[in-house]
């Protein structure tokens, strides 16, 4: 007598894609739950992520130091001192130069906004008034708001607290100078043999990332920001340094901020100057963003971020509902280090690493753990080239 054997209902393609969908929801509610979690300790996670973007954009000059034969503490307490002094001079700059004038500023973006309405209104394409009333009482309601403030300061409402994030930023960007290959090494602790490889890949890549990315956005920002800035003063436009400071904040924004700050420009002129000048200020702030993004950006970040305009997008998006500003600002480097650093891990299989890699993967991450240069640090060319080279990030926004 034979026995009928029941066929397991998890083995059918229905039962398959029921698996993979229940594994899907949870790693979405894993996710939520991390993202949840990291949002009630930003006050640690914000200042962690600004101290390790900071580092990786100034660690080419402390490695520079000690190549030139300085001691590990006096690069690292140089180029600490040389950053702070940096960022402190360019936030109050930015402070005086935007906080003074903010209610001139907004009474004359918002005056602008209004001559564009009416314009609107008694032209001759036929639109939704009570649409545009509702799109302009919703930027409003957002600039006078609560909400827009805390999203100033990246979600840390108090002032205390503020000063508290910035102090910790500063505390931990001089520990990530001063022991951050002992800190990688310490990491690298959980990785053997071939994942060791691996991972070492993906510091080394996210890092280039990250460094270039930072550097090179701050010099396009600083162009942006002079050339625009200059038409403004050169067309007689007032609250030109105030909106000289928004452009170069706006150029750390990809896409959006360049746009919103050359149609803030525009709307100042418009009440200011008239409708000429203030067509004029758009063609500038059109010219400078093509010649900025078709010449100056693949020079000064290469091909840094190699990531598609859409990720781009949805990044800025997420970023900017969960913190902000600053959120708006972490959002795109932080994709183009996630996507560099897969890219990397999955760049060789286990099979084609060799053992002579896995040797020198060791012997590097032993020199990190006693604070010596690598052998790629060590030198001025790097043994392997990063991420953002053109031999893989050739590809671009293809992949």
């Amino acid at each position: 007598m034979q026995t009928q054997v029941r066929a397991n209902p998890w083995q059918d393609g229905l039962g398959r894609v029921s698996i993979r969908a229940g594994q899907l929801l949870m790693l979405l509610a894993l996710t939520a739950v991390l993202i949840y979690g990291l949002i009630q300790v930003r006050l640690v996670v914000i200042p962690l992520l600004l101290a390790l973007i900071l580092a990786a954009a100034i660690a080419p000059l402390v490695n520079w130091l000690k190549r030139k034969g300085w001691p590990s503490a006096a690069a690292t307490g140089f180029s600490f001192l040389l950053l702070l002094l940096a960022l402190g001079g360019l936030v109050t700059a930015i402070v005086f130069a935007v906080i003074g004038q903010a209610g001139e500023l907004a009474r004359s973006a918002t005056a602008g906004f209004d001559q564009v309405y009416a314009f609107i209104r008694t032209g001759p394409i036929p639109v939704d008034d009570q649409q545009i009333q509702q799109a302009r009482d919703a930027v409003l309601d957002f600039v006078t708001s609560s909400t827009a403030g805390a999203g100033v300061v990246t979600g840390l409402s108090a002032a205390g607290t503020f000063i508290t994030g910035a102090l910790l930023m500063a505390v931990i960007l001089f520990f990530f100078l001063k022991d951050g290959e002992r800190i990688w090494a310490f990491i690298l602790r959980a990785f053997k043999g071939t994942r060791l490889v691996k991972a070492r890949r993906v510091g080394q890549d996210s890092l280039a990332v990250l460094g270039g990315y930072v550097r090179g956005t701050a010099i396009v920002a600083i162009v942006d920001a002079f050339f625009i800035g200059l038409a403004l003063v050169v067309l007689g436009v007032p609250l030109a340094l105030p909106l000289a400071a928004i452009v170069f904040i706006g150029a750390f924004i990809p896409l959006v901020g360049a746009t919103l700050a050359g149609v803030l420009a525009a709307l100042v002129a418009l009440v200011a100057n008239g409708p000429v000048t203030a067509l004029i200020v758009i063609i500038v702030v059109i010219v400078v963003n093509q010649l900025e993004g078709n010449f100056l950006q693949p020079v000064v970040m290469g091909r840094t971020l190699s990531v598609h305009a859409l990720v781009i997008l949805l990044a800025l998006t997420a970023g900017t509902i969960l913190a902000g500003i600053i959120g708006a600002i972490l959002s795109v480097p932080l994709a183009a280090v996630i996507w560099a650093a897969i890219k990397a891990w999955n760049e060789k299989t286990d099979a084609q690493i060799t053992a002579e890699d896995v040797s020198r993967a060791e012997q590097e991450t032993s020199r990190d753990a006693h604070g010596q240069l690598s052998a790629a640090a060590a030198t001025d060319h790097p043994s392997r080239e990063p991420a953002v080279s053109e031999s893989r990030a050739g590809q671009g926004t293809e992949e």
